[in-house]
């Protein structure tokens, strides 16, 4: 009797595990969604179009600086400005201003770079009335909204400080760069040098590869641009994945496990000049770049792509969902 009644114990205390079991097991299938709020990162990006083109040498420009400055100290960053002076698309010196929020110590090791350029280009030279290409582009998606997504994750690692405000997640530093979209216009009948876009970032590159200490202590580096557009898709961009390999493919992985490939594509496409590229050839940090790329389109990019339709009305906090969750996942 006793081994009778022992058999019948053992098979009731199996069944009522299985469907816990079950559970556990489904649960455990469900993708822990990391802390970003799509509202705030569209609220930066709308602020920033309140504001005008951002075009260097503008009121906007300024006030933007001022804005990005103020929260990223807001959010508890430690700030720092970077001046300087770049050779432009025609010849002339061009003032370059790069903000800088270091989160945690800037001088531990491991440290990641997430980065986004903060001004917008001074000409629609996309669009299809002669006359309307010498307006500067509004600038939603081609730089408001690589910044407003990068503004909601420095509010999110702010809020990792511990009681007395200091900050306890992986370091990280965030750079606005500027002068990403002073390249040559099509218009333009002169003699056009070389490497004239994306001048913060050569600026930062250059500076920070003579600082080999503190070039050392940079893992790698993730640019974000063009990342707010509905539907947008991100494929695997050539330059990341040649200098960048093993960092895009972690990115990727990630963004997948949370369910965004729809967004975050699988096949390769051709080399793109960001922001990207000189911190990997300067500095030889490995860095990511995520951007819109539409093999469709006549430019690769979306239609309204520096023109004046680069405004609110494309803007989806879907996208910027996905994106950021990926981001904050990849940098946990």
């Amino acid at each position: 009797m006793h081994t009778h009644y022992s058999n019948h114990l053992w098979l009731l205390t199996i069944l009522l595990l299985l469907p816990l079991t079950a559970c556990t097991n489904k649960q455990a299938k469900t993708p822990i969604r990391p802390a970003f709020n799509a509202d705030t990162a569209y609220m930066h990006i709308s602020k920033q179009v309140s504001m005008g083109p951002r075009v260097p040498d503008t009121r906007a420009h300024t006030e933007c600086l001022l804005y990005l400055l103020q929260q990223l100290n807001q959010y508890g960053a430690v700030t720092e400005i970077q001046k300087g002076q770049k050779t432009a698309y025609d010849g002339n010196e061009q003032q370059v201003i790069n903000i800088i929020g270091h989160f945690g110590d800037a001088q531990a090791n491991g440290r990641i770079l997430l980065g986004a350029h903060y001004d917008s280009r001074p000409w629609c030279d996309e669009e299809e009335d002669y006359d309307d290409r010498y307006l500067a582009v509004p600038g939603a998606n081609d730089g408001a909204s690589g910044v407003g997504l990068l503004l909601e994750v420095a509010r999110q690692l702010g809020l990792k400080a511990d009681s007395l405000g200091r900050y306890t997640g992986r370091p990280i530093d965030i750079v606005f760069f500027d002068c990403e979209d002073m390249g040559a216009p099509n218009f333009y009948l002169g003699q056009e040098r070389e490497d004239d876009w994306c001048l913060g970032s050569q600026l930062w590159a250059e500076e920070m590869a003579l600082d080999k200490p503190m070039c050392s202590r940079l893992q790698y580096g993730i640019i974000v641009d063009m990342v707010g557009a509905h539907n947008a898709t991100f494929p695997k961009e050539y330059n990341s994945v040649y200098y960048a390999k093993g960092y895009l493919e972690k990115i990727w992985y990630n963004a997948h496990k949370l369910g965004y490939s729809q967004y975050f594509l699988t096949e390769e496409t051709y080399p793109i000049t960001d922001d990207h590229l000189y911190i990997n050839r300067i500095t030889g940090i490995p860095c990511v770049d995520i951007i819109h790329y539409n093999h469709t389109s006549g430019t690769g990019f979306p239609d309204w792509w520096h023109t004046q339709q680069d405004d609110m009305t494309h803007i989806s906090r879907e996208t910027l969902q996905a994106v950021g969750e990926t981001i904050m996942a990849t940098i946990e």
